[in-house]
């Protein structure tokens, strides 16, 4: 009986586990909220706005690394959004797990004007495949903005 329960207890905690993991909008209001506001608005000057932007950017594969390397190493210099420079520092969060990376990257890509085309949904085993590269610096993924052209693939 007593192994019974065990076993259950890992199933469900294995569960409730993925079911956190698969929360893309829940790893949003834990992490990104503060800064780019509801719903991925942004703040005009400061944070810039996520929605219509993560899936426009998912949208080309040679762009789709680096929306994982801003999340997993920051980001630090002068950007332009939506006409309003920004110079700003986007803190690393490597310590978030590879599925919610995913998840949340997947809940930005529903946030304002879809792409003509939808993107691929990110998998956790796209999200480990990028960070088992290169570790980046938040200057490093700057310079790849700028490389990729992400300003006119999102402006």
């Amino acid at each position: 009986m007593r192994s019974v329960l065990i076993a259950c207890s890992l199933i469900a905690l294995a569960a409730g586990t993925t079911a956190r993991a698969a929360d893309g909008a829940a790893v949003f209001m834990q992490n990104c909220l503060m800064c780019h506001q509801s719903a991925g608005a942004g703040l005009a000057g400061q944070f810039p706005r996520l929605a219509g932007r993560v899936g426009a950017i998912a949208a080309v594969p040679k762009a789709r690394p680096y929306l994982v390397q801003v999340l997993s190493y920051g980001m630090s210099g002068n950007v332009t959004v939506d006409g309003q420079p920004i110079m700003g520092m986007m803190p690393a969060f490597a310590q978030i797990p590879d599925a919610d990376v995913a998840a949340v990257l997947n809940y930005l890509m529903t946030l304002g004007k879809a792409p003509r085309k939808a993107p691929a949904p990110f998998s956790a085993e796209e999200v480990q495949a990028v960070r088992a590269g290169q570790a980046l610096s938040a200057t490093d993924v700057h310079a790849a903005r700028a490389t990729l052209g992400i300003a006119k693939i999102a402006p």
